[in-house]
């Protein structure tokens, strides 16, 4: 049977933040328009470790939203203390949390060893002194900086978060940004394209022509060179693009922006088009009648993309009246293309490493 990795959610939105970034509006994101309490917040983890298998591959504890270390420290101590409980037990193994980079210092990481916190991400969002200033982040680069190294001096966990699209941001900025992620070696990070939430300063500057969202193929295209770059880089990326709910889709609190609710399928797929698009145009299949891939099944629908968007790619560019996909047990990330007259085996890290290296996003 497989063991399943478990996260138990609990998020604290807006409480003890103290900036109104231009996108942010916590309360929407979540779906929550309460504080989060003690008595809450062992509700929830009671709740969740119901449905929970004992045989699970482990089980975190993660505060989310908002800004944690803004919060008071008598609240700090007591949503800390009520998953430290669960840490003492045995029943979790881990516990984290998402803040800002100017509320980290040495008393803040001492407060968070004394409950036990192994992971602590930092919104990050960009590193470019421009974007960061219009975004209304009311920080500078600078702060990362320090409070990473920090994080990783006391023996903590580092994930840094970045987004895309912000105002005055481009693809080169967000490169930059993802470059100097790199440089402080994360254990994790995400990726979230820019959306236009209601009831936030960006909505106002939407509806008066002063932002303009990316576009979905936009977004992920960034996105799919960021996810290349990190993942070359042994950087494990945990989310591409925001977590949709109830509220979090298009035509309700999102009104503009990239949504897509299976945003990372769509970068995922976009890899693998670049990945063939990189092998075809040394290799000529022109007018092949029939062409063959076989893959591992669980990346199959990550190749043939959504609405098999890649394979009519593959047609329609290169003249193959019919591409056949089987699934067989072959590693992951590494396939084979087969025609009547070859059969060639792919390596997908080769030809990313040969593609980010032809784009000077490595190497340089």
């Amino acid at each position: 049977m497989n063991k399943k990795y478990y996260i138990i959610p609990i998020f604290v939105p807006h409480l003890g933040c103290p900036h109104d970034c231009v996108f942010c509006n916590q309360r929407r994101i979540t779906g929550l328009s309460t504080d989060m309490t003690r008595e809450k917040a062992d509700n929830i983890i009671k709740e969740h470790l119901k449905t929970i298998p004992s045989y699970n591959k482990g089980l975190e504890i993660a505060f989310y939203g908002g800004s944690f270390t803004a919060i008071s420290v008598d609240m700090q101590r007591e949503l800390l203390g009520v998953a430290y409980y669960y840490k003492k037990q045995g029943i979790v193994n881990r516990i984290r949390l998402s803040t800002r980079p100017d509320y980290i210092d040495e008393r803040e990481l001492l407060l968070l060893k004394e409950y036990g916190v192994d992971i602590i991400e930092l919104g990050v969002q960009s590193l470019d002194e421009e974007v960061l200033f219009l975004s209304g982040r009311g920080h500078k680069s600078e702060d990362v900086y320090k409070s990473s190294n920090l994080i990783k001096q006391f023996g903590f966990q580092l994930g840094l978060q970045m987004m895309i699209g912000l105002p005055g941001d481009t693809k080169e900025k967000s490169l930059y940004t993802a470059k100097e992620i790199i440089k402080m070696n994360p254990i994790c990070t995400r990726i979230y394209p820019t959306l236009v939430v209601k009831e936030t300063f960006l909505e106002n500057m939407y509806l008066n022509n002063k932002y303009e969202p990316l576009l979905l193929q936009d977004a992920v295209d960034i996105s799919t060179d960021l996810l290349m770059l990190f993942q070359y880089n042994k950087i494990n990326v945990i989310r591409v693009g925001l977590q949709p709910t109830d509220n979090i889709t298009l035509g309700k609190d999102v009104i503009a922006g990239p949504f897509h609710s299976a945003f990372r399928q769509l970068v995922e797929s976009n890899i693998y088009k670049m990945v063939l698009n990189e092998y075809f145009s040394e290799k000529d299949l022109k007018d092949k009648n029939e062409l063959t891939i076989s893959i591992n099944p669980k990346e199959i629908s990550n190749l043939v993309g959504q609405n098999s968007v890649n394979t009519k790619w593959i047609k329609n560019n290169f003249g193959i009246s019919k591409v056949r996909i089987h699934g067989e047990n072959i590693p992951s990330g590494i396939f084979y293309i087969k025609t009547r007259e070859f059969c060639d085996k792919i390596k997908k890290d080769e030809i990313i490493e040969k593609y980010l290296i032809g784009n000077k996003l490595i190497g340089n």
